[in-house]
């Protein structure tokens, strides 16, 4: 499976993005798909993830009610909305795939993006 994000940009606070995750692959609607961010000097960490049926979804604390996870298998693309943009989104936006759980911890993911930079400013 190969991973393209983009949508990534600069916007205001309080502003809104979406990112998308495309994907190769014809088996993509068995992998569970999530998103996380790394900023400069820290680790990468979950911003939250759906499975591949789209009845599971998992988000962090941080993010619960302002952004939203989406697939369209069809368009093998895994969608992050992100609302009420705040300046410590700030970061690079990485998708990633795999085939177990989507609360499986990041280890389990086998499959990266490139990245998209995202930078909310104040």
């Amino acid at each position: 499976v190969q991973l393209v994000e983009s949508g990534g940009g600069l916007v205001q606070a309080g502003g809104s993005l979406r990112l998308s995750c495309a994907a190769s692959g014809r088996t993509f609607s068995t992998y569970a798909v999530g998103w996380f961010r790394q900023a400069p000097g820290k680790e990468r960490e979950f911003v939250g993830a759906i499975s591949g049926s789209t009845v599971e979804i998992n988000y962090a604390d941080s993010v619960k009610g302002r952004f939203t996870i989406s697939r369209d298998n069809a368009k093998n693309t895994v969608y992050l909305q992100m609302n009420s943009l705040k300046p410590e989104d700030t970061a690079v936006y990485y998708c990633g795939a795999h085939s177990g759980s989507i609360y499986y911890p990041i280890s389990w993911y086998n499959y990266w993006g490139q990245g998209t930079q995202v930078t909310v400013s104040s």
